[in-house]
């Protein structure tokens, strides 16, 4: 049933791969404008990645500062998406609504346990 899917789904080839980078710039701007804590965690994330450069002594300690630098960054855009998907379906409370945007709040706080225990234990390890 091609004739069913949506126009967008049919391309192929370059002009995929176009559209796809189109729709990924669309979706980091949108999450810049339009949402705070995407930007707190980015600006926190970026200043990281620049101080893992100068911290890190070897390729392996400056991938591994920045990996959890980009899972935060990763998950706090995923987090969006679930709110403005739920809120786009009724602003009313609802049990599952509240459930699933607690549980993208939840990823982001395991996402950020994981940042400040690598980057403490990694600090602990260097310069204690």
């Amino acid at each position: 049933m091609k004739e069913d899917r949506n126009q967008k789904k049919g391309k192929k080839g370059f002009l995929r791969i176009i559209n796809a980078f189109l729709y990924s710039k669309e979706g980091l701007m949108a999450a810049w404008i339009d949402e705070s804590a995407f930007r707190q965690v980015l600006t926190l994330g970026l200043i990281c990645i620049i101080v893992a450069f100068f911290i890190g002594s070897s390729w392996t300690d400056r991938v591994l500062l920045i990996l959890p630098c980009m899972i935060s960054i990763l998950i706090e855009l995923i987090n969006s998406a679930i709110e403005n998907a739920i809120d786009f379906t009724g602003l009313e409370f609802h049990p599952f609504a509240k459930k699933a945007k607690d549980m993208g709040s939840a990823a982001q706080f395991v996402a950020l346990i994981f940042w400040i225990g690598v980057w403490g234990s990694f600090l602990w390890s260097e310069y204690l």
